[in-house]
């Protein structure tokens, strides 16, 4: 009896679930990020500061005016099939401050339906909305981290 076909078999099934099991929690490279955008749909950038990121409001990457320019450690995973975002980044000297949404002016969005390894597990007593773009965030500031994130959402503050 000829084992060969079966071995083979053996290895290429134990090869792609260990490629299952290990490719979520390998570092992010160009392999990983690839595979990653094509299966979940989703993308992530880091900046070491906000001015290091687009500017052009059509970019995938760009953030919203409201993030002070001399925010730190800027990380950004975006849904590439809609509008969601999450946004994490260090305040610098500016504080965050700005026009805030009324309670009753929107529909609030609810937790983030992205995920990422750097975002916290809750953020529900901390969330305030925030109306500074064209979207509509939801942020939470712990300290000097502050958290945003939307659906995609229009402000209702927006022209």
């Amino acid at each position: 009896m000829n084992r060969r076909p079966l071995v083979i078999a053996a290895a290429t099934v134990g090869a792609l679930a260990t490629a299952a099991f290990a490719l979520p929690n390998l570092p992010p490279n160009p392999v990983t990020d690839a595979v990653h955008a094509r299966v979940s749909k989703e993308k992530g950038k880091r900046f070491a500061a906000a001015a290091d990121a687009p500017t052009r409001a059509g970019a995938p990457f760009a953030l919203p005016s409201w993030i002070p320019k001399d925010a730190t450690d800027v990380r950004i995973r975006v849904r590439t099939t809609g509008g969601s975002r999450l946004i994490r980044f260090t305040l610098g000297a500016t504080p965050l401050d700005g026009p805030q949404c009324g309670a009753a002016a929107t529909k609030q969005p609810g937790a983030p339906d992205l995920h990422a390894k750097w975002w916290p597990r809750s953020l529900r007593s901390e969330v305030r909305p925030e109306c500074r773009d064209a979207r509509q965030y939801q942020v939470a500031v712990r300290g000097k981290r502050v958290y945003a994130w939307t659906d995609g959402a229009p402000s209702p503050t927006a022209p």
